[in-house]
């Protein structure tokens, strides 16, 4: 079903908006990825804060122009699906990147943060780089491994002492 100019300016605006909120933005080739699949991925991107569509790619221009994704126009080809992390920067790239493990015809196509084009790599640590919670994890075991080995490092201290008088 065509759409109207009318519902094509709702898109543009729809995402605009998503566009100067999120923090980064991955796209993807999704072709030869059955629906349920697609709905799945969908469902566990919105528990952690990444917003999901697929829009048609002039659409998308015009969409992403004056923001800070407009490096990404260049990579915008095919079939394109999107990720916006609104949460975590890494959102949207760890979950493409897991699903692109399990679905071999999913296909990572570009990604953009604070108005950078992304590379492969830089991709990659986008993904790993942890979340708020993960962070304060290891570092709490960080500090609490520090603690650990000067306590013990203060009884094998008062060890040689007493061993020495």
């Amino acid at each position: 079903m065509a759409l109207n100019l009318n519902q094509k300016k709702i898109i543009v605006s729809k995402i605009h908006k998503i566009s100067n909120a999120a923090l980064s933005m991955i796209t993807a080739d999704s072709q030869g990825i059955c629906v349920n699949k697609l709905n799945q991925l969908r469902k566990s991107g919105r528990e952690i804060g990444v917003t999901m569509s697929v829009v048609q790619n002039t659409l998308l221009s015009l969409a992403i122009k004056n923001t800070i994704f407009e490096c990404l126009k260049k990579k915008i080809k095919g079939s394109t699906f999107i990720a916006y992390s609104m949460i975590h920067p890494g959102s949207g790239a760890r979950l493409f990147q897991e699903f692109s493990k399990k679905n071999t015809n999913f296909k990572i196509t570009g990604a953009a943060f604070e108005g950078k084009l992304l590379s492969i790599t830089e991709i990659n640590k986008l993904a790993e780089m942890p979340t708020y919670k993960e962070a304060i994890i290891k570092l709490l075991f960080i500090l609490k491994m520090a603690i650990a080995g000067k306590l013990i490092y203060t009884l094998s201290a008062i060890k040689k002492k007493k061993e020495t008088s």
